[in-house]
């Protein structure tokens, strides 16, 4: 059960990363995004997580706010997932989670 919560929160972590990542290198490419290929490789690795956002937000939230609702939805269940393995520490033993 441990590793499949660790496993979880790195999942989560990680498409949390490329979220970030994404949003900072549009920051510091500007307009000419599209073109970078770093940009590029970010986006298709966040591009599932922003996918599920779109299908299950409502047809209401703009495209340009998904990525915004993917972050916060992520870091909302990094906050759920961190929680369970505490529990799962708490009750199996700390030195099991080391």
């Amino acid at each position: 059960m441990l590793l499949t919560v660790v496993i979880l929160k790195s999942l989560i972590e990680l498409s949390l990363m490329f979220i970030v990542g994404r949003f900072l290198l549009g920051l510091l490419a500007g307009a000419k995004r599209e073109a970078n290929v770093f940009w590029q490789l970010l986006d298709v690795a966040a591009k599932p997580v922003l996918w599920i956002t779109r299908q299950i937000s409502p047809k209401l939230i703009l495209d340009r706010h998904i990525p915004l609702a993917a972050a916060s939805w992520l870091l909302i269940a990094w906050v759920l997932v961190v929680k369970l393995k505490i529990d799962i520490c708490l009750k199996t033993g700390v030195a099991a989670c080391q």
